[in-house]
């Protein structure tokens, strides 16, 4: 089934509105064994109605977003009934639904909300419980020669998601069925490049039968996606854990953060976080993480000589023989955070972001990243040669790491 996603809305392609609609719908309808084909975003006006009527001439199913509010340059109602020749005509149980909504709230319906009512004949109206802007379903039939089946969507993703899965899906089900034998699994590697798994990987995965392989390259991280007959995945899954056994975090697309709080949780450990070069990055991802409280006790942020002295005891002595960016130091700073945490385990990381400050001896890019646990320390030193945003997602990338090893080893 060819299904193409149209994403309406100016304040998408300035950039004041993040657009996630696409990302959502692709893996919503992947679980219904169905694809996107084509996603665009168009501004508000008369790029709708074109970009519609071409859609729809080379697709089976076309999603709409967006465009079915009360104003003025919420036109995509009128561009559908354009583009499918039919008229517009005032839905009454749609008019009674948008009043209700306004009543139950104690607010005054404006005249300019009726216009949300309006449907396409022949179309079907989608409740939208969440507002004031129902969806509308118009089916293959409608379209003449074309087929193709056509879903426009409120914008807000509090109304369009909900919608989708109790009134898009059970037509899309019935329009094409779904895919028993469609499976999806992503593995996540940390340590090792996507050039590593071309040359290791490439030719045993492409020998694969039914098997689809893709890769998604982020900092630090490699994921490898694969698509297709459930036992084929297996065959590569095994494959790729087997060639860089320590490397791979997950094998159900969990974060490198998911992963550490799922450990710690595991074992009943709590963590520390001592950061300086990353800012409280490292924190911040572990936060992110559901359960994170169960686990999460302190995060310090020692940015300077003084603090990395007054809240994790690193001597004076050290930071003068060695630097802030040292083996020594880091050590000290993990040790410091155990301690003043009574964590069970404590990271740490010191480094230098750029562009400036770096020598010879430590030129940016350069960190070293503490771990302690009860009667164990160490550090070990990494070279991140990024721009300081990237400097920090790798630099926190290569902690969690270190922080996931550790509790694994401790598992064995």
């Amino acid at each position: 089934m060819r299904i193409e996603i149209i994403n309406t809305g100016s304040e998408l392609l300035l950039g004041t509105t993040l657009n996630t609609h696409g990302a959502w719908m692709g893996m919503e309808l992947f679980k219904l064994g169905l694809r996107v084909q084509r996603q665009i975003t168009v501004p508000d006006g008369e790029a709708i109605n074109s970009a519609m009527a071409e859609s729809m001439e080379r697709s089976d199913v076309v999603i709409v977003t967006g465009g079915l509010g009360p104003t003025s340059d919420d036109i995509t109602r009128e561009a559908a009934a354009e583009v499918l020749g039919v008229e517009l005509i005032t839905d009454e149980a749609a008019l009674r639904s948008i009043e209700a909504f306004f009543a139950d709230r104690n607010r005054e319906m404006a005249e300019d909300n009726k216009k949300q009512a309006l449907n396409p004949v022949g179309g079907d109206i989608l409740p939208n419980p969440n507002g004031t802007a129902p969806g509308i379903y118009t089916p293959p039939r409608m379209s003449g020669d074309r087929l193709c089946a056509l879903f426009l969507l409120p914008g807000p993703p509090s109304e369009m998601r909900p919608m989708f899965e109790n009134e898009v899906e059970p037509r899309l089900r019935s329009l094409a069925g779904t895919n028993e034998d469609h499976h999806i699994q992503v593995l996540r590697f940390t340590g090792v490049g996507e050039s590593d798994f071309h040359a290791k990987l490439d030719q045993e995965l492409v020998s694969i039968p039914n098997l689809e392989v893709g890769y998604c390259a982020r900092t630090r991280e490699v994921d490898l996606r694969l698509i297709g007959a459930k036992a084929s995945i297996e065959q590569a899954g095994q494959l790729a854990i087997n060639t860089f056994p320590d490397m791979c975090f997950s094998q159900n697309g969990e974060s490198l953060e998911e992963i550490v709080v799922q450990l710690l949780q595991k074992q009943g450990k709590t963590i520390s976080i001592a950061e300086s070069c990353t800012g409280g990055l490292i924190a911040n991802r572990i936060t992110n993480v559901a359960g994170a409280s169960q686990v999460f006790t302190h995060g310090f942020v020692s940015y300077s000589n003084l603090a990395k002295q007054q809240l994790l005891n690193v001597n004076n002595a050290t930071l003068e023989r060695h630097g802030a960016v040292s083996e020594a130091t880091a050590i000290e700073m993990a040790e410091g955070a155990l301690a003043n945490a009574e964590a069970d385990i404590a990271i740490s990381v010191t480094g230098i972001a750029g562009p400036s400050g770096g020598s010879e001896e430590k030129p940016v890019g350069t960190v070293w990243i503490g771990i302690a646990t009860a009667g164990s320390s160490a550090a070990v030193k990494k070279f991140a040669p990024y721009g300081r945003d990237i400097f920090k997602q790798a630099a926190s990338q290569d902690a969690l790491n270190l922080a996931r090893r550790s509790l694994e080893q401790a598992m064995a």
